[in-house]
């Protein structure tokens, strides 16, 4: 399966109704899943639209970890894009089986009528990984968690 972005957050996000996601001030996690969870890209919005998150145990907690030096940017060189970007994150001392994916979400829940969290992108692995007492770590493309190229001449 391919790395995506959430259509229906970003959806969400367009219309201004609903979940909202302030990707300058929310606190934003990274979940590790197995392959067994198939994301609906159209429909899944919501961190409890997740059945197959990592069990919290070998070193890894419920929810994921929280990202830090989160980044929105936005070039002022003409190319129109915008970057969504944090540190690398990491899992240390972990004992971590058939890791194939993350999942970024806001863990900030920005609407009292929301009792979930939105997800934001889904980054296939390509594979299952595993650790023996050992780091699991992602270190996110130089470009960022994502780009988006609103110019794409």
């Amino acid at each position: 399966m391919a790395s995506s972005l959430f259509a229906k957050t970003f959806k969400t996000l367009m219309t201004a109704s609903g979940t909202t996601v302030d990707f300058d001030g929310d606190t934003f996690k990274c979940a590790l899943v197995t392959s067994t969870w198939s994301p609906q890209f159209d429909t899944d919005s919501k961190f409890s639209d997740i059945d197959s998150e990592l069990p919290a145990t070998g070193g890894y907690t419920g929810g994921g970890e929280t990202l830090t030096s989160v980044a929105l940017t936005q070039t002022s060189d003409g190319s129109a894009t915008i970057t969504f970007d944090a540190a690398d994150v990491s899992w240390t001392s972990s004992t971590l089986s058939n890791v194939a994916a993350a999942v970024v979400y806001s863990s900030t829940v920005n609407d009292a009528s929301s009792t979930n969290d939105s997800l934001i992108a889904y980054i296939d692995f390509g594979g299952n990984f595993s650790t023996t007492s050992g780091t699991f770590q992602i270190q996110w493309n130089p470009s960022g968690i994502f780009t988006l190229d609103l110019n794409p001449s």
